[in-house]
């Protein structure tokens, strides 16, 4: 399996519902590190997995939507708990959407949220 990668940012605010939270219950900010790692069995003609200046446009894009926002006001997370885990999938099926990765022939696509240099979630999305 081939794969290629490509790496941006996002800072959000967000609060979570629930005790095991415990503090971060609170609304607080979180800055991210966000990887996207494209997959493919085969290259493709050209001999890549993914245009790699496309792929990071895209990823950009989707961030870009979410970047700056206080998570807890957007309409598309009403009632949900916007972990690090639950982000990581969010981020994923848009980008595959935005791409078109399955009319592409990608086998997948993996988000991984870095919360910090000891800690990330990730969300692998087979296509």
């Amino acid at each position: 399996m081939y794969s290629v990668t490509v790496r941006d940012h996002m800072m959000v605010a967000h609060s979570f519902r629930g005790e095991v939270f415990g503090p971060a219950r609170a609304l607080h900010g979180a800055t991210f590190v966000v990887d996207a790692t494209f997959r493919r069995r085969d290259l493709d003609p050209d001999g890549v997995v993914v245009d790699i200046a496309e792929a990071a446009q895209i990823l950009s894009a989707v961030l870009g939507g979410l970047n700056h926002r206080n998570l807890d006001d957007e309409p598309d997370f009403a009632g949900v708990n916007t972990t690090s885990e639950y982000l990581a999938g969010v981020v994923a099926q848009r980008v595959a959407d935005r791409m078109g990765a399955r009319e592409r022939g990608l086998a997948g696509l993996s988000v991984t949220l870095h919360e910090s240099h000891v800690a990330w979630a990730s969300f692998d999305l087979d296509l």
